[in-house]
């Protein structure tokens, strides 16, 4: 491979083979066959904020003598200004790696074995396994230390000993990113936390597994938007099928109307904003696919608990339509009491839906939802039918990432944009078998097409296609094989009830930070001059489909990007 690197730290054992040591950077994935990029001495660039990274890769060849008893490595870093972080990068399954429509900016279209999953490790120990490559991600969470250079060592112990040592350097700016702009929602999915931990829904256990979920999205993952399920979110369900409920907002059903407790809404508003979310993403109040019919929801009534809409009730029922007179006003007041203003909330129809099959039956649903919520309210869905929004219907659309051209092209204001599994040629993703550069690059690409959000459906959905079933997401990776491993959950479901980041969620956080970077430099020199660094060296023209797909030009861009910003800062 052109380009490549092969700088490594070979350390003899005994008669019985070597243990191999190198550094690569953060846009590599290691799988345990492949040789990946080594560098020397790697450097890293960082601004304040930021969360800098590498990798530390290692490998053991026996020997012609088989080894004795193997020795037991540590790792530490040395000379960091601040405390380093150290996680195993493990391997994880996928039988589903790639749609049938691809193209050949793949790293493989095959099943296997995938570097993705991101497991603690306290002790600094690992245990090379013989002809593979394996990895460790070493970064520095949201970096603040005095500006400068500093030459930092990954240390390698055997036993206690020292065994090699590899150099790298860490750049820090002086400039900090700035506040993040760009609304990020990763669809958040309660009720496969609770069907995975086994624990019932609203009980205290759940309330601190959905805590640690919600820290970390918004924390690290620059979520700053949350799917809010006030009832059971109708997405990915069966046509007359259910998901477990997962309501927030309490439904009595009287004589005279309804009225609604808020108790649970208030405690998860609270949540939502000690970690940062700053907009609340109230779930669908129509069918996914068309708006067709009603969520399920709960209500207490004189006979007991029971459902009082789903998928039997037409969405035209104007029972319903009493429900939402009743509830909406209620639910706007409670929000706003809870927070969360007019410019803070978004409101869904229905998720995707088709202007040739669903126009009529969409348009009704969202009409209905704009004319009771009344001016200033938001209502925003994913959609990618041009129709919807040249014929006033949606004032905010989300599009998905392979149609956005044409929004583009008539400069649609407040556009959002999204991927999920159908967006599998030529665009930007973050499946496992694509390469982190085609991940990353999504941050790059939103900042020159000056979109105001990203939305993408699958922050932790552990279930099969259509909520049939749940899995195990350390051995079902791909819906039941229904979509590319990567598309239906970000994070892993930790032993402890706290998530395992992922490389994809990592490298995203990098693309978001990009652009953030991007905001700042137009903020001190104008959009003129970012965008002269975003085309330095490449003449790539920069759209959803046609971009730098190489990790040199990321790391590159960000080098300058610091750079930049530090000549900027010394002002």
């Amino acid at each position: 491979m052109e380009n490549t690197i092969f700088y490594e730290t070979r350390v003899p054992w005994e008669g019985a083979g070597e243990y191999v040591f190198f550094l690569t950077d953060s846009l590599e994935k290691v799988f345990p066959n492949q040789r990946p990029r080594g560098e020397e001495e790697p450097a890293l660039y960082a601004l304040q904020g930021e969360t800098p990274a590498l990798q530390f890769v290692y490998r053991y060849e026996p020997g012609p003598e088989r080894a004795g008893e193997k020795p037991a490595f540590s790792l530490e870093i040395e000379g960091s200004p601040v405390p380093v972080r150290l996680r195993r990068v493990s391997l994880v399954p996928s039988d589903y790696p790639c749609n049938e429509a691809r193209d050949e900016n793949y790293l493989t279209h095959q099943p296997g074995l995938f570097p993705d999953l991101l497991l603690p490790m306290e002790d600094g120990g690992f245990r090379p396994v013989h002809w593979q490559y394996r990895a460790v991600w070493v970064d520095f969470p949201d970096l603040k230390a005095q500006a400068g250079e500093y030459r930092l060592c990954a240390v390698v112990k055997a036993d206690g000993k020292e065994a090699a040592r590899l150099p790298f350097t860490l750049h820090v700016a002086k400039a900090a990113l700035p506040p993040q702009k760009l609304l990020h929602t990763e669809w958040f999915h309660g009720d496969c936390l609770a069907d995975y931990y086994r624990v019932p829904v609203f009980s205290e256990e759940h309330w601190a597994i959905l805590e640690n979920f919600i820290a970390v999205a918004g924390r690290e993952h620059r979520v700053n938007v949350l799917l809010t399920p006030v009832f059971t979110p109708p997405l990915d369900t069966a046509k007359g099928g259910e998901r477990t409920t997962i309501q927030l907002v309490e439904v009595y059903q009287e004589k005279n109307g309804y009225r609604f407790g808020f108790s649970r809404l208030e405690r998860w508003c609270g949540l939502c904003r000690k970690y940062g979310i700053t907009h609340l993403e109230i779930s669908h109040l129509f069918t996914q696919w068309g708006a067709e019919a009603i969520p399920k929801i709960m209500a207490h009534t004189p006979e007991g608990e029971k459902q009082i809409f789903g998928w039997d009730t037409p969405a035209d029922s104007p029972e319903y339509r009493r429900f939402l007179e009743a509830f909406l006003p209620a639910l706007c007041q409670a929000v706003q009491e809870f927070g969360y203003d007019k410019e803070h909330v978004l409101f869904h129809a229905s998720d995707e839906p088709n202007a040739k099959l669903n126009y009529e039956s969409y348009t009704r649903a969202h009409h209905m939802l704009t004319e009771i919520l009344g001016e200033g309210w938001k209502v925003v869905d994913a959609l990618s039918d041009f129709d919807f929004y040249a014929k006033g219907v949606v004032e905010t659309p989300i599009v998905s990432s392979d149609h956005i051209h044409t929004f583009l092209e008539h400069n649609v204001r407040d556009l959002w944009v999204y991927y999920c599994t159908g967006q599998c040629v030529k665009v930007p993703n973050r499946f496992f078998a694509m390469p982190s550069a085609r991940n990353r690059i999504m941050g790059v690409l939103m900042y020159v097409s000056q979109v105001k959000g990203f939305l993408q459906w699958g922050y932790n959905f552990y279930n099969t296609q259509y909520s049939l079933r749940q899995v195990d997401p350390f051995a079902d990776t791909s819906a039941g094989s229904a979509f590319p491993s990567g598309d239906a959950f970000l994070v892993y479901p930790g032993a402890d009830g706290k998530p395992c980041s992922s490389i994809r969620a990592e490298v995203q956080r990098q693309g978001i930070d990009d652009l953030r970077a991007l905001t700042l430099l137009e903020e001190l020199a104008g959009r003129g001059e970012a965008l002269r660094l975003i085309h330095e060296g490449t003449d790539s023209p920069f759209t959803y489909e046609e971009y730098p797909q190489d990790a040199a030009y990321l790391l590159g861009l960000h080098r300058r990007l610091c750079q930049r910003l530090d000549e900027l800062s010394g002002r």
